[in-house]
């Protein structure tokens, strides 16, 4: 098990927001998720990131990186906050305008607490996921909501990539998780209402299979970062495999677990706190 200050080297030095908007991976990246095209996709393919759900509220965003979920949640009717632990990233958010915060969401104390709580591939990166879970039930009013995404543990796909499944990512994936897992560990933390779902997103099928062809011991894999290799096999996942992938998600073997569950009521809850 890596310890955090060996997370923090690696983060910053090959995770997370590098600038790689400049590049063109990341400028037709982000060019897609502004379009309208996005939700057509989404719907077709799953929304494993939440960037289809509208609402109102207030949102906090963990791992909000450059802030590309917080524009999009915000553009859904959230009043919108982010938490990063990549500085740099969290200045470029700044720059859009956003709130956010750095550090761990364990030394964050919000004034007035948040209606929803966005763990999109989060989750399994925490070195403690159960306390993670505490302290977003302490962050959320009595109500509100948790959204989770993260790798399936016992995805058709594992057992058919081995060991180059995408979902690996060693070293940033830490824990993971089934389906009875994830929803064990809510009900242990005093989650209700949870919902959760397989799907399985092109993306990661391609990522995968491009890992399988291309992946070299201790070199960079850039044809992970290759648009049009990448988006083309997105096109055979979804549109070749699709029979496949409806199966794995309805036989319990899909890519990705989609989860979602409330903070629980407590009882004599005032109309002021639930409002705050």
């Amino acid at each position: 098990m890596p310890i955090r200050s060996e997370l923090k080297h690696l983060y910053e030095s090959y995770y997370n927001f590098g600038g790689r908007e400049k590049k063109l991976y990341g400028r037709l990246r982000k060019w897609f998720f502004r379009s309208g095209a996005h939700r057509l996709w989404a719907a077709i393919d799953g929304d494993i990131c939440f960037y289809t759900r509208a609402g109102s509220g207030r949102l906090l965003d963990l791992g909000c990186n450059e802030g590309r979920g917080l524009k999009i949640y915000s553009d859904n009717g959230y009043e919108v906050e982010g938490l990063e632990l990549n500085e740099e990233a969290a200045a470029v958010a700044r720059e859009g305008g956003f709130a956010v915060h750095t550090g761990l969401l364990e030394t964050l104390h919000p004034s007035t607490l948040f209606d929803v709580v966005v763990l999109s591939n989060v989750l399994e990166h925490s070195l403690d996921p159960i306390q993670m879970l505490r302290d977003v039930r302490r962050v959320l009013r009595p109500g509100g909501q948790v959204w989770i995404s993260c790798p399936n543990s016992r995805s058709g796909f594992r057992s058919l990539f081995g060991r180059y499944w995408i979902n690996w990512h060693a070293p940033f994936h830490i824990v993971h998780f089934s389906r009875d897992t994830l929803a064990k560990l809510l009900r242990e933390e005093g989650f209700t209402g949870i919902e959760l779902r397989e799907v399985t997103p092109s993306l990661w099928v391609a990522s995968s299979i491009i890992a399988r062809l291309f992946a070299s011991k201790g070199k960079p894999t850039r044809q992970l970062r290759n648009p049009f290799l990448l988006f083309g096999l997105m096109l055979v996942s979804r549109l070749v495999l699709c029979p496949v992938l409806y199966l794995c998600n309805r036989r319990g073997r899909g890519d990705c677990l989609v989860a979602s569950a409330s903070s629980e009521l407590l009882v004599g809850t005032t109309t002021e706190l639930s409002a705050n």
